[in-house]
């Protein structure tokens, strides 16, 4: 397995897709936010389920943190 940073690519396709893949992470999120649905992940190498709830509050989380660190 190939475990170079997809970012540090010379192909500007493949680093621009760690970006892409992000960004559908979040548009993915916020879906199932609107939608009340849950969203199925790996968190620290475990398959779990997300409801939005815990979407919810795992974005409020990292909202706090940002604002700590920008402080």
């Amino acid at each position: 397995m190939n475990t170079k940073d997809i970012r540090l690519s010379t192909d500007p396709d493949m680093a621009g897709s760690y970006a892409a893949m992000q960004r559908a992470g979040k548009a993915a999120i916020d879906l199932a936010i609107r939608t009340n649905t849950a969203i199925i992940t790996m968190v620290e190498g475990k398959v779990v389920r997300l409801t939005a709830k815990d979407l919810i509050k795992r974005r409020q989380a990292e909202s706090k943190t940002a604002k700590a660190k920008s402080k």
